[in-house]
């Protein structure tokens, strides 16, 4: 059998350290760090940290989502057998509707690596859309809080933006 064809690197490989991008804190007990955006792909990539006790809206995503956990614990509402704790890794596929939640009794921030692509669409207890936020809107909100707060993001890797 023939070796696979490789082909050539259309670029360096892009770097991000734990420190070169900060965490910004979005006052309702989370704390983010974007990593990367893919604009064309509608990919958002980030580290969530969540304060003991938070519970994010009720949402879906058009796309899949990965998740890896670096510590604390987390579940979903409507699965509250499956929790995930440092080193549980995730998958989520499109359209699953979730309510994820951080036990009060955790006794450290719970710190979280997504990968998701498209849209988090929030809903009420009817399943009417209360809100979206997407790639696009994560990294104006981002970089809108970095500026607000005096911190930098010039590692930030952004893809096809101004196309």
């Amino acid at each position: 059998m023939a070796n696979p064809v490789v082909p050539p690197a259309s670029g360096e490989a892009l770097h991000v350290g734990e420190d070169d991008l900060p965490f910004v804190d979005l006052g309702d007990g989370t704390r983010i760090q974007l990593l990367q955006v893919d604009l064309s792909q509608g990919l958002w990539v980030l580290r969530t940290k969540f304060a003991p006790g938070y519970q994010v809206a009720t949402h879906y995503h058009t796309g899949p989502v990965f998740a890896v956990t670096f510590t604390g614990k987390w579940y979903y509402k409507e699965y509250p057998d499956v929790v995930n704790t440092a080193g549980s890794y995730l998958f989520e596929p499109a359209g699953s509707v979730h309510t994820l939640m951080v036990p009060d009794t955790n006794e450290e921030e719970t710190d979280v690596w997504f990968a998701i692509y498209g849209p988090n669409v929030n809903t009420d207890e009817t399943g009417q859309v209360t809100g979206i936020l997407d790639a696009a809107t994560i990294l104006n909100v981002y970089r809108s809080m970095c500026d607000a707060q005096g911190l930098g993001y010039d590692k930030l890797i952004v893809i096809g933006e101004g196309l």
